[in-house]
């Protein structure tokens, strides 16, 4: 009996791993969904309210054209969720400066502290992500993140060519 048959074979093994990453990733993103569904329903806000606002909050001020080429939403669906969001106080429509015909869409200061506090301090989500930080190196945590980014990116890039952006 030859040594080769207890080896393990790399390309299965490979394989098996980036079955497993995928795996995981559709995991997160699922748990993920579900943490946005449980600060959304605290808050009020449908899930695309809450992710419209992070985006707002991220990357405002924005235009509405912007926000709905990056979430993937029809211009006229973005007009409703705008509209949720103002009427909630989550957010305010402020003209262009540059172009007084235009709209700048900027999140209502002091109200970001509420979702803050329930994704990072009610959930334990932040202590969480702290805790599985702390097991691994500097250079450990670069490739994490690094790989997130890539991920991201590619998801990114994936729903462009879905949608024909």
């Amino acid at each position: 009996m030859s040594s080769e048959v207890n080896e393990p074979d790399p390309g299965r093994t490979r394989r098996r791993l980036t079955r497993a990453i995928k795996e995981a990733l559709r995991d997160l993103g699922g748990e993920l969904s579900r943490l946005n569904q449980s600060v959304g329903g605290r808050l009020d806000l449908k899930g695309t309210d809450l992710e419209c606002l992070d985006l707002i909050t991220r990357h405002g001020p924005i235009s509405p054209g912007a926000l709905a080429r990056r979430t993937g939403q029809h211009p006229a669906t973005m007009t409703g969720v705008l509209d949720r969001l103002e009427r909630s106080g989550w957010i305010v429509r402020d003209r262009d400066p540059a172009d007084r015909r235009g709209v700048l869409i900027r999140a209502q200061q002091g109200r970001g502290a509420e979702v803050l506090r329930l994704y990072l301090v009610d959930s334990g989500m932040n202590e969480a992500l702290d805790q599985i930080c702390a097991q691994y190196s500097d250079a450990e945590l670069e490739l994490l993140a690094g790989f997130l980014r890539r991920t991201a990116e590619a998801g990114r890039t994936a729903a462009e060519k879905l949608t024909g952006d």
